[in-house]
């Protein structure tokens, strides 16, 4: 599997501004196959839904110039808000103006959105906090709505209340796409495995997508470690877009976004934790019946009722 990231500068005029390219599959487990190209987000959006468009947008056209299929962006990707009772304020339903300005933009491009952690009005004073898949017709084909919400006195960090605006969703979902099939999932589900084990066991996902805007303090401490964990466990490619660095004066994500492969291994990074820019690698279909194969966990499941 080739992976390869590119952070980018808008600033100067050279549009591809770093690509690092690496190898990083076993070889023993390498073989011929179908593969498919995807690409994960980095960003640090802010309270204005324009500037964050343009971000995206920016991103978008990256991704299909690499022959990306789908593009992942993080929680939040729409809007992190300045002050207490903001993201309420902008939340809009799915067929609002924001989301269908999305969703004319991978229609434009000719590429699948993932876009985890769309402020979707709930009511006047709560939302949900929802990921969205968008195909290249630009048409909603599933949205998932964020179950385990933030309720955390972060360590030696600040005290969250997600629940406090955010109601919380019921239902699991998966989704059939060119790259196989999403299980969806927002930030702080990873931390419940059994949402994982649905998604793969009874609901037959390949590729799990985290995306998510953890914080300095949580991501240094177990952000990579909980993302492999999923992988192996579950034997599925994880892709994980995430927020990065200071989107203002109270708030700070950790950034690192990565791609996971069903053994574990990590085959697409940025080089910079905390720059705006993508990175891609390829889903190999024949990669995720290989170690499922070799190692059937599936079948080896025991039901444990304790």
């Amino acid at each position: 599997m080739n992976a390869y990231s590119v952070s980018l500068d808008f600033t100067k005029p050279s549009f591809f501004t770093r690509i690092a390219l690496s190898t990083q599959i076993p070889l023993t487990m390498a073989t011929l196959s179908k593969t498919v190209r995807v690409a994960a987000a980095q960003m640090t959006s802010v309270n204005d839904l324009m500037t964050n468009f343009a971000t995206c947008s920016r991103l978008v056209q990256e991704a299909a110039l690499a022959g990306a299929k789908l593009i992942c962006f993080p929680e939040n990707f729409s809007f992190v808000g300045d002050k207490e009772g903001e993201s309420v304020k902008i939340a809009e339903p799915l067929d609002g103006p924001v989301m269908q300005r999305y969703c004319s933009l991978a229609r434009d491009s000719n590429i699948w959105l993932s876009l985890g952690g769309f402020q979707e009005r709930f009511d006047d004073t709560h939302l949900c906090n929802t990921h969205v898949v968008i195909d290249d017709a630009g048409m909603i084909r599933d949205t998932y709505q964020k179950m385990h919400l933030f309720d955390v006195d972060v360590p030696g960090g600040s005290s969250y209340k997600e629940s406090s605006f955010t109601v919380p969703g019921t239902k699991i979902v998966s989704v059939d796409s060119p790259i196989g099939r999403l299980g969806l999932t927002v930030c702080y589900d990873l931390r419940f495995p059994k949402i994982y084990q649905q998604l793969r066991f009874e609901q037959k996902a390949q590729v799990l997508l985290v995306p998510s805007a953890f914080t300095k303090v949580t991501g240094e401490a177990h952000w990579e470690i909980l993302l492999r964990a999923r992988a192996i466990e579950t034997q599925c490619y994880v892709i994980a877009a995430a927020q990065a660095g200071k989107h203002n004066e109270k708030r700070e994500s950790y950034g690192d976004t990565l791609i996971i492969d069903p053994w574990g291994t990590v085959v697409g990074r940025l080089p910079d934790r905390v720059s705006t820019g993508i990175v891609v690698a390829d889903i190999d279909f024949s990669l995720i019946d290989s170690v499922r194969t070799k190692m059937p966990i599936d079948k080896q499941r025991v039901s444990l009722d304790l």
